[in-house]
């Protein structure tokens, strides 16, 4: 079979050529806004804006939580009060060692409103997708005087023991996204103080910003 050659108008190479050039541009401008995210800021002040005292989150923990429980065998008993932590898509739980992954109702609630405003928070700022990390949950009396060997400044008068507390890490997150576009730590904790003082300020719960612990200490609050 032969092939004969086209000829093509002057005046329709130019206009494809014009066409292909303004597809292009498009397509490279939606590339570009794809991946610029927009400005992040937190006016407040961490240490100012989080610093419920332990008595508060114990008051709360107590009126809310369950019975402080001995062991993990106690806490088979406390199975039908307690909903377990899964990591989902919006956080993780990193594997614990002095605390185990189980929390009332209402507190795994409030878990799950974090990560879902975190997320949308993200979307908003055209931002990557990132996961938050949970670093404790529940703690039982023997998770206490375990950690307190490893950690002296763990306290035994804990609400991690209510099954009404967790931790959210400020210094890690897992990118889940594809894209290049990378927010470094201080960004997203940005971020989560803005999602975590939002439901504060809705008194949902109480917040703690432990600075060396690298975490957000949160109780959920009764209405």
């Amino acid at each position: 079979m032969r092939y004969y050659p086209v000829n093509i108008p002057s005046f329709q190479v130019k206009y494809l050529s014009a066409l292909l050039a303004v597809l292009f541009a498009l397509n490279l401008s939606s590339c570009k806004k794809e991946e610029t995210v927009k400005p992040i800021h937190y006016t407040g002040n961490y240490n100012r804006d989080f610093n419920d005292l332990n008595e508060s989150h114990l008051k709360s923990a107590q009126a809310l939580g369950v019975e402080l429980m001995a062991d993990r065998e106690a806490v088979e008993k406390k199975k039908n009060k307690l909903k377990e932590v899964k990591n989902g898509k919006n956080y993780e739980v990193e594997d614990l060692t002095f605390s185990i992954p189980f929390l009332v109702p209402q507190a795994l609630d409030l878990l799950d409103a974090i990560g879902k405003n975190f997320s949308d928070s993200l979307k908003s700022l055209n931002a990557p997708h990132y996961k938050l990390i949970v670093t404790s949950i529940t703690r039982t009396q023997d998770d206490i005087e375990k950690l307190k060997k490893k950690n002296f400044n763990s306290t035994e008068n804990s609400a991690h023991q209510y099954a009404t507390t967790f931790d959210i890490s400020w210094k890690r997150y897992q990118k889940d996204s594809r894209r290049k576009t990378d927010l470094i730590p201080e960004q997203l904790k940005m971020v989560l103080a803005s999602v975590l003082r939002d439901l504060k300020k809705g008194k949902k719960c109480y917040v703690k910003h432990e600075k060396n612990q690298g975490c957000f200490h949160i109780t959920v609050r009764g209405n």
